[in-house]
């Protein structure tokens, strides 16, 4: 329900704060005193599309802001919570502002959302009923979710029940084409995979054996030099070749002593020399053994040659260095795993979606029987409906399309609303063949059967009742406050029957004031109210009798017939 509604600066109105209550409130005026300005202001609250020229002549911007009840529907709360909004006390605060620059933004409970959003919230919050757009009912595609909610539990379930089924057709269907229709690409990439884990894995790789590789390569390619750079080293420092370097130090270690006594610089000096004869010594006895294990083995090169030949060919392939082709060997491993896995389960797939699709043939049928009788409870409510508002022959049916061999989310049928206005013309869309008063009676007429299903807490009827009048006109007022009695309605009209059952009014007047136009809103009481009446009764000279009778109707219509 709309509880409140701020406007800054749209079109003629500068700034206005009004107040609404539940059941019907009216709003009335002369035309283009900005009644409709309202309407479009609370449409913008509920997502309706934004522009710059709804800004007032000279704002940088126009700012709106209503206050709402949460509609009680859990699916509407599931809304909030997908979109991070907390409604725990019970309210919306839905602020929206449109700036001269282009720039739109929208809050709701603080929240920032985008247009979008503000559309889904504003569905279930906001039903707009207008002459040349009836929202919801006068769109196709919404008729068969209102043949649901009309049907009842037992058809929503069956409805839940066969979109569930739907969702496992649609997996299993997605999957299967993919595979048939890359089957030989599909097949490629299998072999291939198998070739390159077969290939790798043949290789037997380690992770750090090309560098030991390598190194082994050139100690056995340089295998000369070596062995002469350790023979010279040994003989060197043994004395093979001259006097030996070992004893040659040792001598010089053994003077140096004898004077380390004197200086300080001598003890160092003779330090260094033991230290140097020591780690001489160490490197002897290295070379020596160096020397003892080497050995040249040609066959041993060949083998590492051919070993580090493949494993750059896999390089190459696969990756820059060793490590880089195990990483890939790891990852087409994987792949190849699931894709043999996928292969294993073709034929399991394909018999699951053929259960699948014969479940849902069965709860397809079986929605449509069910959807079949509710279609003919519901066309035998509006033809009540529809006598009572003096169209006693006027025929409404619920037309129901097979789609064949095709399956889709709601059902395997479209379902539109059709009707036959007058005998003799063709039987066709309610969107094409109704217009005019006839289009308001059949909107009414759905309107209050609808009304308390559909869960809407707030519906705006902008002149819905053009072009009727006597009986027709009291009719589709005694509708509009039906309908209010489930849901909150906020109506605009020129009717006074219509404006006298309603329990609240306002009055919309524009006026001057430094050469700008302005809109302004009153809230009638009771004597204003029938001066109202009477204005929408005789128009602009009111007289005694007029105001009687508009006394009468307001008395008729306030205090029961």
């Amino acid at each position: 329900m709309l509880q409140e509604l701020t406007i800054d600066n749209l079109a003629i109105i500068n700034h206005l704060t009004l107040d609404f209550a539940d059941q019907m409130t009216v709003l009335t005026g002369e035309t283009g005193a900005g009644k409709s300005i309202i309407i479009d202001a609370v449409g913008l609250l509920a997502g309706g599309r934004g522009s710059t020229d709804f800004i007032r002549r000279g704002a940088s911007k126009l700012t709106l802001q209503g206050q709402f009840t949460v509609p009680k529907a859990p699916a509407y709360h599931d809304l909030l919570d997908r979109y991070g909004i907390d409604a725990s006390d019970g309210t919306l605060i839905i602020s929206r502002e449109i700036h001269q620059t282009g720039r739109n933004t929208i809050r709701v409970n603080g929240t920032l959302i985008n247009a979008t959003a503000l559309r889904e919230l504003g569905s279930g919050l906001v039903d707009i009923q207008g002459q040349n757009e009836h929202q919801r009912l006068m769109q196709p595609e919404n008729h068969l979710p209102m043949l649901d909610q009309f049907a009842g539990a037992a058809v929503l379930d069956l409805a839940k029940q066969y979109r569930q089924v739907y969702a496992d057709y649609q997996q299993l269907k997605a999957a299967v084409e993919k595979k048939k229709e890359n089957e030989q690409l599909w097949a490629q990439r299998l072999d291939m995979l198998r070739y390159q884990v077969q290939e790798i894995e043949r290789a037997e790789l380690k992770a750090d054996e090309e560098d030991q590789l390598e190194s082994e390569r050139d100690r056995l390619e340089h295998f000369q030099q070596i062995n002469n750079a350790l023979n010279q080293v040994v003989a060197g420092l043994n004395g093979e070749e001259g006097a030996p370097v070992l004893d040659q130090v040792a001598e010089m270690r053994s003077q140096v002593e004898a004077i380390e006594s004197f200086d300080q610089q001598f003890a160092d000096l003779a330090k260094g020399l033991g230290d140097a004869y020591y780690s001489l010594q160490d490197a002897a006895e290295t070379a020596s053994r160096a020397l003892d294990g080497l050995e040249f083995d040609p066959g041993r090169l060949a083998q590492i040659e051919d070993r580090l030949t493949l494993i750059g060919d896999l390089e190459h392939k696969y990756g820059d260095r060793l490590p880089d082709v195990l990483a890939y060997y790891e990852k087409i491993r994987a792949e190849l795993a699931e894709m043999e896995k996928v292969a294993d389960s073709d034929n399991d797939q394909e018999q699951r979606l053929a259960a699948t699709v014969a479940k849902l043939t069965t709860l397809g049928k079986q929605l449509t029987a069910a959807r079949k009788q509710a279609a003919k409870r519901l066309e035998q409510a509006v033809h009540q409906q529809l006598r009572e508002l003096y169209m006693e022959r006027a025929v409404f049916s619920v037309h129901f399309t097979p789609l064949g061999d095709q399956f889709r989310s709601q059902g395997v049928d479209e379902v539109e609303f059709y009707i036959q206005t007058n005998p003799g013309e063709r039987m066709g869309p309610l969107a094409k063949i109704a217009s005019g008063g006839e289009l308001s009676r059949v909107m009414l007429a759905l309107k209050t059967i609808f009304a308390q299903s559909e869960g809407v807490t707030s519906i705006i009827f902008d002149e819905v009742d053009t072009g009727v009048s006597g009986r027709v006109a009291q009719a589709i007022a005694d509708k509009i406050k039906l309908i209010a009695t489930d849901s909150q309605v906020l109506c605009i009209t020129h009717l006074p029957q219509v404006a006298a059952v309603a329990q609240h009014h306002f009055l919309i007047k524009k006026r001057v004031e430094n050469e700008r136009t302005t809109t302004s809103v009153t809230p009638l009481g009771t004597e204003q109210r029938i001066d109202e009446l009477a204005r929408m009764l005789a128009g602009e000279t009111v007289t005694k009798l007029t105001r009687d009778h508009a006394r009468e109707l307001l008395k008729m219509e306030q205090g029961g017939k």
